[in-house]
């Protein structure tokens, strides 16, 4: 597509970035399409898009259940791109301001063909992958496929990595720094880690672009205590707790981004 230098996720990164990550297919493949587009109607700057798999490593038991259950309901790499590609559709008819990005294990992209997945990801819209399970020293192939078709590889750093590590990571980063906050896998925590802060000043030491925290994070206020010193939060085990026990989960859906999204543009003011 001849689009390299150019993110459109880093533009993303003008405000308090709100990153919720919802699983495709979940609770079931319409809904999560409508949650897709609740979640961008309501103040989300990017959609973290997870792709079901049968083992889902750095998930915790919520999100290990929702891929279990998106899974069972059918939920296929196809369909995914098919969801993506249709929100991506209403979302630039709303004239929203949202970015899509896949959450995908390697296992799936390997299986599919680096350039097929690449292919049909651009073409539905998406503007990053994250690949959780793919190290950085393996990444350059897919990474500049997916530069090329006008996307960014998003890159984890996590508590343990050096700060030599980090600044490769850095030198090949467009989008932004997905910054684990934590040891262990994803879920809500009642308080953020200690050595948040430090972490994430350790990376900004390092790298240009913006860094996103995720991993914990289950309430507006730790969502502003995040952006005191990062530039963008990420939100998804409790957001899939949420849908799970709600009546009407896009309704409940929508209400919890628009909280986080006012208390995110509050704490700027």
């Amino acid at each position: 597509m001849g689009v390299l230098g150019v993110s459109r996720l880093r533009k993303r990164f003008e405000r308090n970035a709100l990153i919720p990550y919802l699983t495709a297919g979940y609770p079931d493949l319409e809904t999560s399409k409508r949650l897709l587009l609740t979640a961008a109607r309501d103040g989300a700057d990017i959609i973290e898009i997870g792709i079901p798999f049968s083992d889902p490593l750095a998930d915790g038991p919520i999100l290990q259940e929702a891929a279990g259950q998106a899974l069972q309901n059918g939920t296929t790499i196809a369909k995914v791109m098919e969801i993506a590609g249709e929100v991506y559709e209403e979302i630039r008819r709303e004239g929203l301001n949202t970015e899509l990005v896949f959450m995908v294990y390697y296992n799936l992209v390997y299986s599919w063909g680096e350039d097929r997945f690449v292919e049909a990801a651009a073409k539905a819209g998406v503007a990053g992958l994250i690949v959780p399970d793919l190290p950085y020293e393996e990444a350059s192939g897919l990474a500049e496929k997916a530069e090329e078709a006008g996307m960014d590889l998003i890159y984890l750093v996590a508590p343990n990595t050096p700060p030599e590590r980090i600044q490769q990571i850095g030198e090949r980063s467009r989008g932004f720094i997905y910054a684990v906050s934590l040891h262990g896998v994803t879920g809500p925590r009642e308080k953020l880690p200690k050595d948040l802060t430090e972490l994430v000043a350790r990376i900004k030491a390092n790298v240009d672009v913006p860094v996103a925290v995720g991993f914990g994070i289950s309430s507006a206020e730790q969502a502003v205590e995040v952006t005191k010193i990062a530039d963008g939060v990420i939100i998804g085990s409790v957001l899939a707790q949420l849908v799970k026990e709600a009546e009407d989960p896009c309704d409940a859906l929508g209400q919890f981004i628009g909280q986080l999204r006012a208390a995110l543009d509050n704490s700027r003011n």
